[in-house]
């Protein structure tokens, strides 16, 4: 899941960014509201974190420029401002969720995986191609009932494939949305995580279900005859 966190204290910029990349979020960065905008009208994200007191642009004039322009991505504001009008004007800004500095890094992350679970994205918690299945709360995956241990790097490439069952995802792709702009394209590193992913969830099985199409990307399907 890819993540775009507009934060102008570094210091808890950084400290948000350490913590979503270790639980296996690709992360950008802003530090002003301006920037955050550019970031979000190029890239496509799966969470905004915008913090309210940004320079440049203000977060509540950045959520309603983004909702103006349809883009519908779940938005957690924080904030040091913890006066009931101040949540008020944020939720009708249209942001989904809340939360105020200080704030403990395992609520922010937990309020983020809620956020993720709500439709349109993604309504189930359990995600199903074929016998393997895939657990976001627990943060397990089990194929036949066997269960897979992963990286956090690799639950998340392993999560966007099941997000997209059956549709080919090109390393384009994959890359932007599974790591960030700091990824470097030519690198082969898809391509190596790719075949580390398919070692475990293919181990000991008759059939594989992540495919390759030379020249054009990956696919991870049940469905015989994608090969």
């Amino acid at each position: 899941m890819r993540v775009l966190v507009v934060e102008d204290e570094r210091s808890i910029a950084q400290f948000v960014r350490q913590g979503l990349c270790e639980a296996g979020f690709a992360v950008d960065l802003a530090h002003d509201g301006l920037t955050g905008l550019d970031f979000a009208l190029v890239a496509e994200y799966d969470l905004f974190v915008l913090d309210i007191l940004l320079p440049a642009l203000d977060g509540l004039s950045l959520l309603r420029q983004l909702r103006e322009r349809q883009i519908r991505t779940p938005v957690l504001l924080l904030t040091a401002r913890d006066a009931v009008e101040d949540r008020v004007r944020g939720l009708d800004a249209g942001a989904d969720d809340y939360l105020v500095k200080p704030f403990a890094f395992s609520e922010l992350l937990a309020r983020l995986r809620a956020l993720l679970r709500r439709p349109p994205l993604q309504a189930d918690v359990v995600l199903r191609v074929g016998d393997l299945e895939m657990d976001t709360t627990r943060r397990e995956v089990r194929r036949a009932n066997r269960l897979i241990d992963l990286s956090s790097r690799e639950f998340a490439l392993l999560e966007y494939f099941m997000r997209h069952p059956g549709q080919v995802l090109s390393r384009t792709q994959i890359a932007e949305h599974v790591w960030n702009f700091d990824f470097y394209n030519e690198s082969n590193v898809v391509d190596v995580y790719v075949g580390y992913l398919r070692r475990k969830v293919d181990l000991g099985c008759d059939r594989s279900l992540l495919h390759t199409l030379r020249g054009v990307g990956y696919r991870l399907s049940a469905e015989i005859g994608h090969g």
